[in-house]
């Protein structure tokens, strides 16, 4: 069942959020307002309304003629989001979820692009203070990974002092320590702890509008399959791997990857930047 509210994001501006983020050393780029959704009846994509929003197991209603929405797309399926198919060499050219005109993102083609597994690594690691700018956490009950922007400060976002919200990285936990071992971040000594930045929809309101981002845990799709709707977030990368496989930001309960390699035919979340 999807999980939704009624009323979009008063900060969106063509269903981009405020904040901005360094992807490389040259290259700053601004998220959408919640994951790409896609209806098959009426050939539309659309984001989320809400950052927090799942489709979650309607994603199993894959058809040309469902009406409903979906989440879930395998690797570079932006020229067919239907595609379902459980054979690896079935995604054998990535094209970007971008080049389509999104109906609440500006409805202008070529607008958004997804990031490359590079770019996920300088968020996540590189940029500075990439490790103090995000953290587990939980809005409106749904799991996920924030993240702040480039300008956060102890009191939100440069110049602007809105009423102190908590804020907390694993790193300044004693009891939860988040570690960078050469190619993900691991949890010593506890395995998760999505309590310490734990928001209702009115205060992470108040965080979005200071550009936080937030990427919630979905699981993924196999053919028609969901598996760890709770337990793992997975995001595409522009990039591939090898044949078989594509690159993705992954996290679960006791770690996160900037990029690992996960196989085409997983049906994975789609968040875009521009």
């Amino acid at each position: 069942m999807a999980c939704s509210d009624q009323n979009a994001p008063t900060n969106a501006r063509n269903g981009a959020l405020p904040g901005k983020f360094s992807v490389s050393a040259t290259k700053q780029v601004q998220f959408a307002q919640g994951n790409l959704q896609y209806q098959p009846s009426s050939n539309t994509w659309r984001f989320a309304e809400h950052q927090y929003d799942l489709i979650l197991d309607d994603n199993t209603y894959i058809s040309r003629s469902y009406t409903g929405w979906i989440d879930l797309f395998g690797w570079g399926t932006g020229d067919n989001p239907l595609n379902v198919s459980t054979t690896k060499a079935d995604y054998t050219y990535f094209v970007d979820w971008g080049m389509n005109p999104i109906s609440n993102g500006g409805n202008t083609a070529h607008t958004w692009s997804t990031l490359t597994d590079l770019e996920w690594l300088y968020l996540f690691h590189d940029r500075t203070n990439a490790d103090k700018l995000f953290g587990f956490g939980t809005v409106k009950g749904i799991k996920g990974v924030i993240l702040l922007p480039d300008d956060w400060s102890a009191s939100g976002i440069m110049g602007f002092t809105p009423t102190p919200l908590s804020w907390d990285v694993h790193n300044y936990q004693p009891s939860s320590v988040l570690t960078w071992n050469g190619t993900s971040y691991v949890i010593v000594e506890k395995g998760d702890d999505f309590t310490l930045n734990t928001y209702t929809t009115e205060e992470w309101t108040q965080m979005e509008s200071m550009g936080a981002v937030f990427l919630p845990m979905s699981g993924y799709r196999l053919g028609l399959n969901l598996y760890e709707t709770t337990n793992q977030g997975s995001y595409w990368s522009a990039k591939p791997k090898d044949s078989g496989y594509g690159y993705c930001l992954y996290f679960t309960y006791s770690n996160l990857y900037p990029y690992t390699a996960l196989s085409r035919s997983a049906g994975c979340c789609v968040r875009l930047v521009k």
